[in-house]
């Protein structure tokens, strides 16, 4: 079979037809956004809101399960669910059920909870680790991490890899030129107000690539390797079969401490991607779903980690350690978070929405393969990408190569309007317990259609 063509002007055309009919049907987001133009930079209250590609910002009305309302009263299947942050579905019921309980309780105190003994216990049961601590957002914590690493083994260094996401945290931006293998490390260039190098003190390799990694940490500059188990923010990628292991051995051989940040990972499955392998990392972070879709995220040690966090902090002067915030851990946070952790996201919902996810995936492949793109999908458990190349990325260069945005816009216009959202980056899509056959074929029956119509 000849694989197909897709133009650049049937898909320009495309997306021009999409916007107009998005705009057409949404008079009241159309309203609001002339409304917070007037007092919000770029109209909405986080930049990243206006990053889905609509002609307006889409404003919602009221989100449950697996499913929103904008406020033009379109319902919505949500394949996006927050970036993760509603990866068990909007206002999950016992959640809810506890947030209510405990909206008359008072908020933060600066103590700790009898809830704080109950999450506690969860995560370490859940995850291995025997030592936590809590902050706001996985950006944050992330951050704390690298300030313990670089604390407790009087390194500088941190290692990345090749178009990894950790949140905001500064260190972390350094990308390899795409076009140079030779070249150095430089500071992403798209920061805003970076006022210093990064690679002073960050350097980064491809994924999958235990060579290179080796060849850094052989220096024992390195307080820490951060990585995702798997990519996820630049097109999904996988680790190659024994990378992971062969990453802790590295580690282990250069007393370097290695990091999961499992905050999209989670999705894996009950243990995040750390219950797949058969060894345990020296920290883990989780964040986003983590307690509900409320701002929260956890960061774990092992105990051989947190003696030398003890001995790190006793043995400095008073004074503020730059770890920490006010609300990290606060009192209805803690409520929220053992709930989640005991109730919501239990072992039978990770069957469950894995189940969903195959069932969807599974989907996209065949409609793949029935019109023979050159396109494959890659499945994480409950989340999956379907990328613009023939197999999955093995790195961070080629996961890049795979992207067209173009394309993207249009396919998640089209999506769109006819009442399935994916997330605005990427092709990423997820799903929670209530995601449900109903909506798994509406997105494939849309997507098809898609496909379809952009086949010459």
């Amino acid at each position: 079979m000849t694989t197909p063509t897709i133009s650049r002007d049937r898909i320009k055309t495309i997306a021009q037809r999409e916007a107009a009919a998005f705009l057409a049907a949404r008079p009241k987001s159309k309203e609001l956004a002339e409304q917070t133009e007037q007092h919000y930079l770029f109209g909405v209250p986080l930049h990243w809101m206006a990053d889905w590609g609509t002609p307006v910002p889409l404003f919602v009305e009221r989100a449950q399960g697996a499913h929103f309302t904008c406020v033009d009263g379109h319902s919505y299947s949500d394949f996006c669910l927050g970036d993760t942050g509603a990866m068990f579905g909007h206002s999950p019921a016992a959640v809810a059920a506890k947030l209510a309980e405990k909206s008359t309780e008072g908020y933060t105190a600066m103590l700790p909870t009898a809830a704080a003994a109950v999450a506690g216990k969860a995560l370490t049961e859940r995850f291995g680790l025997p030592f936590w601590q809590l902050a706001t957002t996985a950006t944050d914590a992330n951050r704390f991490v690298v300030r313990w690493a670089r604390a407790i083994t009087q390194r500088k260094k941190i290692l990345v890899f090749n178009g990894c996401y950790h949140g905001t945290i500064d260190d972390v931006f350094v990308d390899l030129d795409p076009n140079n293998p030779d070249a150095p490390p430089t500071t992403r260039a798209s920061l805003l107000g970076q006022v210093y190098d990064l690679t002073q003190y960050s350097d980064v390799v491809e994924f999958n690539d235990i060579d290179a990694v080796r060849a850094k940490l052989v220096s024992k500059e390195f307080a820490c390797v951060l990585t995702e188990p798997a990519l996820t923010n630049c097109g999904m990628v996988m680790p190659a079969d024994g990378f992971l292991k062969q990453l802790r051995d590295a580690c282990n051989e250069t007393d370097t401490l290695l990091v999961f940040d499992e905050t999209h990972t989670i999705s894996a499955g009950y243990a995040g991607y750390t219950g797949l392998c058969d060894f345990l990392p020296d920290m883990i972070v989780a964040g986003k779903a983590i307690a509900g879709g409320l701002p929260c995220a956890v960061y774990g040690m092992s105990a051989e980690v947190a003696a030398k966090m003890r001995a790190a902090k006793e043995a400095a002067p008073p004074g503020h350690s730059g770890i920490g915030t006010t609300l990290s851990g606060n009192m209805i946070t803690m409520s929220l978070l053992a709930t989640n952790l005991t109730e919501v996201a239990t072992k039978e919902a990770f069957e469950q929405i894995i189940a969903q996810q195959s069932k969807l995936s599974d989907g996209l492949r065949a409609v793949i393969a029935r019109y023979n793109l050159p396109w494959n999908v890659t499945q994480l458990g409950a989340r999956s990408e379907f990328q613009f190349c023939p197999e999955s990325p093995k790195n961070g260069k080629e996961a890049e190569a795979a992207m067209d945005a173009e394309l993207e816009q249009a396919v998640h216009l089209y999506l769109l309007n006819r009442g399935v959202m994916i997330t605005p980056f990427h092709n990423m899509t997820l799903v929670c317990p209530d995601t449900s056959d109903a909506d798994i074929e509406k997105f494939l029956t849309a997507f098809e259609s898609c496909v379809k119509e952009l086949i010459i």
